[in-house]
């Protein structure tokens, strides 16, 4: 027993040592941040279409060369505030997304997912928005080379039927007239390739009035309409404002806004099952219990910090859920299908 003892203690002072960044690795690493930091600001705060995707191509490439060196995982890019990186809860990857905008009517979201190898050397995969090529996208089941543009602020973690699966919180200003939010389940196939939505994620069925089940959810209203959808740590459930609008007109997606109550989605023999009212009360303006995405444009204004620390730190302990409202969410989204 004493010498599995000793063995098991070897062991974890091995992986500890080859885990953990070297002198000369750190300051490689610190090297490449202080450009990302750079051009990160640039696709943010560009002057105009040109400098923003040249400084996104520049941070584009930087960030690959960054990510294929050995232990990259460890190094956590805190200083990178433009852009939103999440960590899955079981610290098994982390994403990268952030969006460039050309105009109020178009912009392009860009992410990789990063593996993470205990033993060294991890890997990465890119993410390409193809949303506007995809016809139907609440119904598609695509990879991440068919990937639904959007930039993650929260990762769940649930499992059914020994296969994890993680959905993704997103946003996604989709044009000069209204925000989407989206919930995309992703999860790993056999050959480890990252696939966004499963059949029938989002389940309406015990609605008094079913509908079509989705393999993705999405929530679309009027621009600056201040939705929100989160989860409820202490409900473990998916929080969402229910949506009219203004002008009687729910067809026009530019004129739903939020009426202070509440639907919400709990994890049920592996799909999101829909809940039409979460609480048998309407909240005033501000007493949501659920937190809002982030805005990374207000955090820049007149030479405000880059602090966006929600959504780029590693999975904390589980706390109640807060019930201080947040920011908004951030840039422009392209047009088209």
């Amino acid at each position: 027993m004493q010498k599995l003892f000793t063995l098991f203690c070897v062991s974890f002072v091995l992986v500890a040592s080859a885990q953990q960044l070297t002198p000369a690795e750190l300051k490689q690493f610190k090297l490449r941040e202080d450009s990302l930091k750079r051009f990160g600001y640039e696709i943010v705060r560009g002057t105009d279409a040109a400098v923003r995707f040249r400084s996104d191509s520049n941070f584009t490439r930087i960030l690959v060369r960054a990510l294929i060196q050995d232990k990259s995982y460890q190094f956590p890019f805190d200083s990178l505030k433009t852009i939103s990186k999440v960590y899955s809860p079981d610290s098994s990857f982390r994403i990268f997304t952030w969006q460039v905008v050309r105009d109020d009517d178009y912009c392009r979201q860009k992410g990789f997912i990063q593996l993470r190898n205990p033993k060294g050397r991890e890997k990465f995969i890119p993410l390409r928005d193809a949303d506007q090529f995809i016809a139907n996208d609440v119904d598609t089941v695509a990879n991440n080379m068919w990937w639904i543009g959007a930039v993650y602020y929260r990762i769940l973690e649930k499992e059914h039927n020994g296969r994890k699966f993680y959905t993704l919180f997103g946003y996604d200003e989709n044009d000069a007239r209204t925000t989407k939010k989206w919930l995309d389940v992703m999860w790993f196939d056999d050959n480890g390739t990252p696939m966004f939505g499963i059949p029938a994620a989002f389940s309406y069925a015990k609605d008094s009035v079913p509908k079509p089940a989705l393999n993705r959810f999405l929530l679309e209203y009027k621009k600056d309409g201040r939705a929100r959808v989160q989860y409820d740590e202490e409900m473990d459930m998916i929080i969402f404002d229910h949506l009219i609008s203004e002008t009687n007109e729910p067809g026009k997606k530019y004129t739903l806004i939020p009426d202070g109550d509440y639907e919400g989605f709990k994890w049920t023999n592996g799909q999101w099952l829909h809940i039409d009212k979460v609480f048998d009360f309407k909240l005033k303006d501000g007493e949501a219990p659920i937190p809002e995405a982030i805005d990374f444009n207000n955090r820049l204004k007149m030479g405000e910090g880059m602090d966006v620390a929600p959504a780029t730190t590693k999975p904390a302990p589980k706390k109640p859920a807060t019930t201080k409202p947040a920011a908004k969410p951030p840039v422009k989204k392209k047009t088209g299908g």
